[in-house]
């Protein structure tokens, strides 16, 4: 991808009104507005998330499915309509294929846990070398409880997976394939549905990490032909603390709970427990039950936007916050294709010269400009780029042009003092 000083800023889409609604974006730091470019990492929570998290505690705080009074029965329609309503978002065939976690992480290990008694010595486990490392080390306890063999999907030069290499392990017939949707350091999108159906024809099963991609892509698991799909509140403008396990039926129904007691059971005795039905049997103890009602209304609101307006926005964005950096000289772009600079969505990688991306990530919070330094929990793709780590900056909903020109306004600045 090469510079383009002629590239077009106007005809970005004026939603002032959707960013007014995020109220951590209206302060500033020292003499700067806050510039908010790390949503990658989380997404900053409109106030409506804000308000039906506070309403269930001043008005409905009960415990859900364990009591016959008002309040109890209150928090328990809340909870179970955002199961139907997480269902509806990603196109879940039954509302019992939704599991409510804590996180992407949690899910997956809920999936490595649970298919413990299904993997055999030398089954083959694949996994996208871009992973994040909730995405790998599961797998890497699970082939040590199994004896399972792990293998990596390599990369191309441009940090593409190598659809060749791919084909070539799946001759091996894999056991599980595992694969991230959108890349949370590079922000590269995978062709899901594709590495799926190849994965399908080998007799894989298949789990993706969507964590990145759940903001930015209208997800449909049934055309997706998943068999697990995960992924996170927080990154989605929702709270912290609870996430999603989708599963295909047939293949929930069979894994082992990594977690037992309270909800999950259907008869208890001291000679034996008979689990419940899904959605119960994977939901142990005291659910998060503020934030499944807060992730409720982060999708309330997402589904309330001009999605593909919001969409059409972000791309532009994202293109023009490439090209910009380009623009501004001494600066390298990671996982951005010559050919298709569309093929990256919500974070763009990039390091200054030789510059240390730490002193980078420090001198421009100076300016209240906030991304993401380091390793981005993606140490093997950063052993394969050759690189300690790397600056991220990322965007949302709420991103507009001008974060985009007070963040190279900065950077220009950073790289003045530094080089």
């Amino acid at each position: 991808m090469k510079p383009n000083p002629s590239l077009p800023s106007a005809d970005f889409y004026d939603h002032q009104p959707i960013r007014d609604q995020f109220p951590t974006l209206k302060q500033t730091i020292g003499d700067h507005p806050l510039c908010y470019l790390d949503t990658a990492a989380t997404s900053q929570k409109p106030q409506a998330v804000i308000d039906a998290m506070t309403e269930y505690y001043q008005l409905n705080n009960a415990n859900v499915h364990r009591a016959a009074h008002q309040l109890s029965t209150r928090a328990t329609q809340q909870y179970e309509a955002v199961r139907q309503q997480v269902a509806h978002f990603i196109h879940a065939k039954h509302q019992q294929e939704i599991i409510f976690t804590h996180g992407t992480t949690e899910s997956i290990n809920m999936v490595a846990y649970g298919l413990t008694a299904q993997v055999q010595p030398n089954d083959l486990i694949l996994i996208d070398t871009a992973a994040h490392h909730a995405n790998i080390v599961p797998w890497q306890e699970l082939a040590k409880r199994t004896g399972a063999i792990i293998k990596p999907i390599p990369l191309t030069a441009d940090a593409q997976l190598d659809i060749n290499a791919y084909e070539q392990l799946l001759q091996a017939k894999p056991t599980l394939v595992a694969l991230c949707h959108v890349s949370n350091a590079l922000g590269t999108v995978n062709p899901i549905i594709d590495l799926i159906a190849m994965a399908k024809n080998a007799g894989a099963l298949t789990l993706v990490d969507g964590a990145q991609a759940v903001a930015h892509l209208e997800i449909d698991v049934q055309q997706m032909d998943c068999d697990f799909y995960v992924f996170s509140g927080h990154k989605m403008y929702g709270p912290t603390g609870v996430g999603i396990l989708y599963g295909r039926f047939e293949q929930l129904n069979t894994l082992t709970p990594m977690l037992t007691g309270g909800e999950m059971i259907k008869t208890v005795s001291f000679d034996r427990t008979e689990y419940g039905e899904l959605p119960n049997r994977l939901e142990a103890g005291t659910p998060a039950i503020a934030e499944v009602i807060g992730l409720g209304a982060a999708i309330t609101f997402l589904q309330g936007l001009p999605r593909e307006q919001i969409k059409a926005h972000e791309q532009l964005l994202m293109r023009y916050l490439q090209q910009q950096l380009l623009n501004l000289g001494d600066i390298t772009l990671y996982g951005v294709s010559n050919d298709n600079s569309q093929s990256n969505i919500g974070s763009v990688a990039f390091n200054v010269a030789n510059e240390h991306h730490q002193d980078v990530g420090i001198l421009l919070d100076q300016q209240a400009v906030a991304i993401r330094c380091g390793h981005h929990c993606a140490m093997p793709l950063m052993s394969q780029l050759k690189l300690s780590g790397c600056c991220r900056a990322s965007i949302g909903i709420y991103t507009n042009k001008h974060d985009i020109d007070q963040f190279i306004h900065a950077l220009n600045t950073v790289k003045e003092l530094l080089l």
